[in-house]
């Protein structure tokens, strides 16, 4: 299909917080759109009214927000197309189902859910697919009357028309073919008065020139019955993808078990926007790098013909890599602010950016910056099993040396380093590794240069000395 300007929408049905299979669709459909300079829609299904709750809506918009995603039209900004809002809808469905009813292609269906129940149940006994036997299909006018007179409660089904074969397209799984026989009578208004998502997904996304449906292929066997309703009514007809849902890591589909799974729970454990962006655009699409892709790179980069049909699974350590690389992109402004928590009420101006900058390659989350704010700005403690182990494979004579070297060197820790790897004859590892450990408590982390500023020299000079103690023999 040619990419020039496509329109493309993400529906959710707001009956609970955004989880990662939705938000992943909401994201491809977004770099669908601005890959092409197009629109991109937030249009809310939400005719469960039973289910639906305005605070959840707006929860929604708000994640989608911290995404980092936003739309040209919808409930919260408007549109030529308005309203948003499926409930709000059902006098446009009402006329589209009319034009449906004077062309013979409706009917009420009286069926009772325990009908229905024993009648799939014999057919899957007898070995067949099963779908609606068209048990209220052929009733006569007069009975069909009578009953809705005596206030028997009526669905409205499709009367899907006999022998013929619905073909499409779809971008992932390429040529489709089901016969019309296969599909049966389908409801497309509820008994409550209600519209089916059949219909009313179809309707909207032609009345609000929606080019490309991207949604997850669980929605492939649907996509026929909108194409029956659409032709029925001569209504445009959008580009359909489906892309393989995601599943966990041991292979089944993402549920609680998997863990916290919805954006709001990932975004209080600290994960950042950035990284569920570069995560969630490589699962059921193929990014052409490996690289990390800021936001200008990501739109850039997306295609629809890398998108796959391959099962796609959602790594919680892939999550994390991503995780460390938004950290190590983050500008000095967006550190500060995201590790604001954590710091020092009274460290400020340059020493606050210094400690961020330093600790930035060594935390995944603000709580990391807790170990590293008790280490610098507090009384050293503890140092790890590892870290006394080191100070004392470098002697007793080695931090005598470290100690007069710093104090002389006026916190220049690169010209201290040198000497003592003149005076102790240790370089590389056998140098940096024991100095660390007696003056963090750690063998591994932030580098001592940025941190050294920091600590106050008498704390540095205390810490050296009971390192000299500790590896007395």
């Amino acid at each position: 299909m040619s990419q020039t300007s496509l329109v493309t929408r993400f529906a959710p049905s707001p009956t609970g917080h955004l989880h990662l299979g939705n938000a992943r669709t909401a994201l491809l459909n977004f770099l669908a759109a601005r890959h092409t300079g197009g629109r991109f829609i937030l249009r809310v299904e939400d005719t469960d009214e039973s289910r639906t709750a305005d605070s959840l809506m707006a929860d929604l918009f708000e994640d989608l927000h911290w995404l980092g995603l936003d739309w040209e039209e919808g409930p919260d900004v408007g549109g030529p197309h308005a309203t948003y809002r499926q409930l709000q809808r059902r006098t446009i469905y009402e006329q589209w189902l009319a034009k449906l009813d004077a062309a013979g292609l409706t009917y009420p269906c009286f069926c009772t859910p325990t009908e229905l129940n024993l009648s799939r149940r014999r057919q899957l006994a007898s070995g067949k697919p099963p779908r609606y036997a068209g048990t209220c299909r052929e009733l006569c006018e007069e009975e069909r009357v009578e009953r809705l007179v005596r206030g028997q409660p009526a669905a409205i089904r499709f009367r899907v028309p006999p022998g013929q074969v619905v073909t499409f397209n779809d971008l992932v799984h390429g040529e489709q073919s089901v016969a019309s026989d296969d599909l049966g009578d389908f409801i497309i208004r509820r008994a409550d008065g209600s519209t089916a998502f059949f219909f009313s997904n179809a309707i909207d996304d032609a009345l609000m020139e929606v080019s490309l449906v991207l949604r997850g292929d669980d929605h492939l066997n649907n996509t026929p019955r909108q194409l029956l309703i659409l032709r029925a009514l001569d209504m445009p007809i959008p580009t359909y993808a489906h892309v393989a849902l995601l599943l966990g890591m041991d292979g089944a589909p993402l549920s609680k078990r998997h863990g916290a799974l919805s954006l709001r729970d990932l975004r209080r454990r600290g994960y950042l926007p950035q990284a569920l962006r570069n995560h969630l655009v490589r699962l059921g699409h193929s990014c052409s790098s490996d690289d990390w892709l800021g936001d200008a790179g990501m739109r850039a980069d997306f295609d629809l013909k890398r998108l796959g049909r391959a099962a796609a699974r959602f790594d919680e350590a892939q999550l994390r890599h991503w995780q460390r690389e938004a950290v190590a992109h983050l500008c000095p402004i967006a550190l500060r602010v995201w590790l604001a928590d954590q710091l020092p009420p009274e460290l400020t101006g340059d020493a606050r950016d210094a400690f961020c900058a330093a600790i930035r390659h060594n935390i995944e989350f603000p709580a990391d910056a807790k170990r590293w704010v008790d280490i610098v700005f507090g009384p050293l403690h503890r140092r790890t099993p590892e870290a006394q182990a080191a100070i004392r494979e470098a002697g007793e004579q080695f931090f005598a040396t470290a100690g007069i070297v710093l104090k002389e060197s006026g916190g220049e820790f690169n010209k201290a380093a040198q000497q003592i790897e003149e005076l102790a004859g240790r370089k590389g590892p056998a140098l940096y590794m024991p100095l660390h450990a007696a003056i963090t408590g750690e063998t591994h982390g932030p580098a001592l240069g940025p941190l050294l500023p920091l600590i106050p020299p008498a704390e540095v000079a205390s810490r050296l000395a009971s390192a000299q103690l500790l590896a007395r023999p």
